[in-house]
């Protein structure tokens, strides 16, 4: 039975720190699919990336136009289920292996975050593996919204009367005691459609993951989670986000607003089709005003079929003036999610861009004015083998499906087999998770 039924995506099995593995990366965005195949070995102590566990060696790599999708959501089954199986079929061949399953990142959907807090009297007595049972016992009212599912449930960290940030609280003398944890959701819809392209290609999913989360695990520094950080995953059809404060992931959001909007804009008003648009802007896009971008002239391709025609030529400066105002719009619809986040409240933390918006020239620069916050492009970091076309923030989320399965012990175990469990309704969520604890911490 299918665990989105039960408000559940597939989670995957923690690695073990002392195992290699091959792990599959399947990006579905809007306008690209990118599948990487990597085997990840043991890191030697000392290694860089210290919240690394393992090295990330990539032995195939594809990517190919998507088709079938609008705003990170599946619109076309068959066209999506294509697409997928040809950018799978083409990764395949250059790692010479065959894939039985993947990880699959997810921008659609309206992705956002819920705190699960939980509290219970303990009077005095030292804490056990049975208290920590109770206190999400009591949360168990707290379910997940109707129409929603989860992606991740990450703790925050457990109270003890009134005082937060407790890691592991076993032996420790309470009156009270709670668990504070983070919640990423996303839309039931989005989730099973794009589970179904997945599935119809005859591939498992081993888990399934929000973009800017594993954006961040591919981009961020050692330190960044700790002095916090916002990275802003820019991509076609979604603008997504993911907030790290005292080194945890704190806070998501998105919105279906991205670079697909940009290209309808200069479409629309040089005039040019969706094709030359979009390439005038991988070319041409700036979101800066130069002195000289008035006689800086481009020429438009011929649409009309006649080859007497005489061309037509476009300013730099006329570029701008139909990029900027839509990239305004997007950074100020960050800033007002930002500003009703966990980042507000961390001054030094600073903002990284991925996506393959982001690679507009003098973006970080109006990012960093309309934001009022440092800000900088990110690239996947500690990454073996990435071609060079790959080493962008346009590959952010790709490379960090494959940094992921080292962080998957942070997020509560659901076995795959589970098929008892869900025809019987025993197991439910809070079960879950404090099992997940038990044998965590």
């Amino acid at each position: 039975m299918n665990p989105l039924h039960y408000g559940l995506t597939p989670k995957m099995k923690p690695l073990s720190p002392r195992r290699s593995a091959l792990v599959v990366a399947l990006d579905i965005g809007t306008s690209k699919i990118a599948c990487l195949i990597a085997r990840l070995s043991p890191n030697a102590q000392g290694d860089a990336l210290r919240r690394r566990s393992h090295s990330v060696d990539v032995i195939g790599f594809a990517h190919t136009g998507a088709r079938g999708m609008k705003g990170g959501a599946v619109v076309d089954l068959i066209d999506a289920e294509e697409a997928v199986r040809h950018a799978v079929d083409l990764a395949e061949r250059a790692a010479k292996v065959q894939v039985d399953a993947v990880l699959v990142s997810i921008s659609a959907g309206r992705i956002g975050s819920d705190l699960l807090a939980a509290s219970i009297e303990v009077k005095g007595s030292t804490i056990t593996d049975h208290d920590i049972q109770r206190v999400l016992d009591a949360g168990s009212q707290s379910s997940i919204k109707q129409g929603r599912v989860l992606l991740h449930a990450l703790p925050i960290g457990f109270t003890i009367d009134g005082a937060r940030g407790i890691r592991d609280p076993r032996g420790m003398l309470a009156q009270s005691f709670g668990v504070d944890m983070h919640l990423v959701t996303s839309d039931l819809a989005a989730c099973r459609n794009l589970m179904l392209v997945i599935e119809r290609c005859h591939l498992d999913i081993e888990a399934m993951v929000a973009s800017p989360y594993v954006a961040a695990l591919s981009t961020l520094a050692d330190d960044e989670p700790d002095i916090g950080a916002a990275v802003v995953d820019m991509g076609a059809g979604t603008t997504t986000l993911a907030v790290f404060s005292n080194g945890r992931f704190m806070h998501a959001d998105g919105f279906a607003l991205g670079g697909n909007h940009i290209t309808m804009d200069l479409a629309r008003g040089l005039p040019a089709s969706l094709y030359d648009a979009e390439r005038i802007k991988t070319l041409y896009g700036s979101v800066l005003a130069g002195g000289l971008d008035e006689r800086d002239m481009i020429a438009l391709p011929n649409t009309s079929g006649n080859d007497r025609e005489a061309p037509q030529f476009v300013s730099r400066a006329t570029l701008t003036h139909i990029i900027k105002p839509r990239v305004e719009e997007i950074l100020e619809m960050v800033r007002d999610r930002l500003a009703g986040s966990p980042f507000a409240a961390e001054p030094r933390g600073r903002i990284i861009l991925t996506g393959g918006s982001s690679a507009l020239t003098g973006l970080p620069d109006l990012a960093s004015r309309i934001l009022g916050r440092p800000v900088s492009l990110g690239r996947p970091l500690g990454i073996g083998g990435m071609p060079e076309a790959a080493k962008g923030p346009a590959f952010a989320v790709a490379a960090g499906l494959l940094v992921y399965p080292q962080m998957a012990h942070l997020e509560h175990f659901e076995p795959r087999h589970t098929r008892h469990t869900m025809l019987t309704g025993t197991g439910g969520y809070i079960t879950r998770v404090g099992r997940w604890l038990r044998e965590s911490f």
